[in-house]
């Protein structure tokens, strides 16, 4: 309950305020969008947390490594960073950018006219979706092509997957195909902005890694005193000693998981104040869980729920691939299949756990 404590308060002011403007806003202001209102901020908290479990999994599988006073900057700096910049502020940014306005004046469509918001934000849903996909394309890929790695899942692809991790570069040459077989998918007039934006995620990815070495001092050594490049994560070992570049790369990986359910939550209601609420308490929860796998040792109880994570990211990655090319796949799909590789991770660290204890 102690983890949990502030997310269900928070839960409980979000809901509140959720209600009041539910109750004051709108031409049919009253009871009746009241509870409406109650009811999209609900449906928006679980889709965000069923999308974002598998986030949870990999920011805890970064964060262990953490000493107290990060941690702590993750949970108190990382909050407003996630719920009001990436689910609010990030948004307003972007229509503020690509169609030339300035800020307060988006803010105020926001406000005022949601539906026109709405309808500049998804325009640019193909860049928003090659930059998130390319980034926890490297996510996935990097976890797996691992030649250090020797607890494998699916032993037949994963091993094939680490010794791929031979060739120089392969997880940016895969990533590269990806967001190329996407460009020349989409529309001509968008093709250059859509590559771009996918380059971009994969330079702010690697520049992530640049940083994690620099601040990261010398890398660590194994017994026979070769350099461990990656840590169980997929992070590289500097992400997880340098404690900026770690919350960089938390915090990249939260919205890259945000765009997602940002671009969901607008097929759901167009009311800014609503989306922010629904997934601002969703966005507290998956920071709740993170500390709960930490603190409980979860990781470590449950071998391939880091793997189960990382296959759901992946999935992820492909889906907002091809959702930039018009390919609609609907957001409970999405959150379904997250669920199903942890589930499915879960029970087969059980097993795993069985035959090792009868062995």
């Amino acid at each position: 309950m102690k983890h949990f404590g502030f997310s269900i308060f928070f839960t409980i002011v979000c809901l509140a305020i959720s209600a009041y403007w539910g109750y004051t806003h709108g031409p049919q202001a009253g009871l009746q969008t009241m509870f409406t209102a109650l009811t999209i901020t609900a449906i928006l908290a679980v889709m965000e947390v069923s999308l974002s479990f598998d986030n949870a999994v990999v920011n805890a599988s970064v964060l262990r490594g953490w000493d107290h006073f990060w941690k702590m900057i993750f949970l108190t700096v990382g909050i407003v960073v996630a719920v009001f910049g990436m689910r609010l502020v990030f948004p307003i940014v972007i229509v503020a950018v690509t169609a030339d306005m300035g800020m307060l004046e988006v803010v105020k469509m926001a406000l005022n006219n949601p539906i026109e918001y709405s309808a500049k934000l998804m325009a640019h849903h193909a860049e928003i979706a090659a930059f998130g996909g390319s980034f926890l394309l490297l996510v996935f890929l990097n976890f797996f092509l691992d030649e250090g790695k020797d607890t494998h899942w699916f032993r037949w692809l994963e091993r094939r997957l680490a010794n791929l991790a031979n060739v120089p570069a392969m997880s940016v040459f895969v990533a590269l195909i990806a967001l190329l077989i996407m460009a020349a998918n989409v529309e001509e007039a968008k093709r250059l902005v859509v590559t771009m934006a996918g380059i971009w995620g994969i330079v702010i990815y690697i520049g992530v890694q640049v940083l994690s070495h620099m601040l990261g001092g010398e890398p660590e050594v194994d017994e026979d005193g070769n350099a461990i490049g990656h840590d169980a994560s997929g992070a590289p070992s500097g992400v997880i000693k340098a404690g900026i570049g770690g919350f960089i790369y938390l915090e990249v990986l939260d919205a890259s998981f945000s765009f997602d359910g940002v671009i969901g939550a607008f097929a759901i209601t167009s009311d800014v104040v609503i989306i922010m609420l629904g997934l601002a308490i969703g966005a507290m929860f998956v920071r709740s869980m993170t500390i709960y796998l930490v603190e409980k040792g979860t990781l470590d109880a449950y071998i391939y729920l880091e793997h189960g994570a990382h296959y759901a990211i992946g999935a992820l990655a492909f889906i907002m691939l091809a959702s930039g090319t018009g390919v609609h796949v609907p957001e409970v799909v999405t959150g379904l299949i997250g669920v199903a590789f942890i589930v499915w991770a879960i029970f087969a660290s059980i097993q795993y756990n069985k035959r090792t204890v009868n062995s």
